[in-house]
């Protein structure tokens, strides 16, 4: 870990489907992209806030052949433009490809992007000077938790998308988790109000 990483910007990663948008397995087509409620208003608040908003998402519909990685930028681009037009800009988009026992050679891959691995937070914190530490990640898995956990980055769960299947999970396995309905209510959790 640099010291940039430890000592620069406050950031929020946030994981992209059922997170920020209404869960879509395999999201392949950017017209089926749509905002979950109140999402665009929970990052216009953290932006004003100071932090930085970092997108890191697990997309192993690439190394499935479900889309290809033009299409995830045309839903990336989607995504982006519709928040700019609301004044909100995100600060990186970070996506993993990869899936350790499916997709041609190019992405087969036991890789440290990954979530639950926190190579894309890494290289976020990196490119950005991210202070881990005074960080937020909020995601609907566990993954997105951990991922967090890895680098003393606090985890916040939401009940959208798979959160409330992956609620019971952590409850079934003892977990404390900080568990909130949505991204709004994790914005507001994060900004204290």
């Amino acid at each position: 870990m640099t010291q940039a990483t430890r000592r620069g910007r406050r950031a929020v990663f946030l994981d992209r489907d059922g997170t920020i948008n209404r869960e879509v397995d395999y999201l392949s087509n950017p017209d089926d992209f749509e905002f979950l409620p109140g999402a665009i208003q929970a990052l216009k608040d953290l932006k004003a806030a100071g932090f930085a908003l970092v997108v890191v998402t697990n997309q192993s519909g690439i190394a499935r052949g479900i889309l290809s990685e033009a299409t995830l930028a045309l839903i990336h681009e989607r995504m982006t433009s519709e928040l700019h037009e609301a004044g909100v800009e995100l600060d990186w988009i970070g996506y993993c490809p990869h899936h350790p026992t499916v997709g041609g050679p190019s992405y087969q891959a036991d890789c440290s992007c990954r979530k639950p691995r926190p190579g894309m937070l890494l290289s976020a914190a990196g490119h950005l000077g991210i202070d881990l530490d005074a960080s937020f990640c909020v995601g609907d898995s566990l993954r997105d938790v951990e991922a967090a956990e890895h680098v003393s980055v606090k985890g916040i769960l939401v009940r959208t998308g798979k959160g409330e299947t992956q609620e019971q999970v952590a409850v079934d396995q003892g977990r404390e988790v900080r568990v909130v309905d949505d991204l709004q209510a994790a914005s507001r959790y994060i900004l204290g109000l």
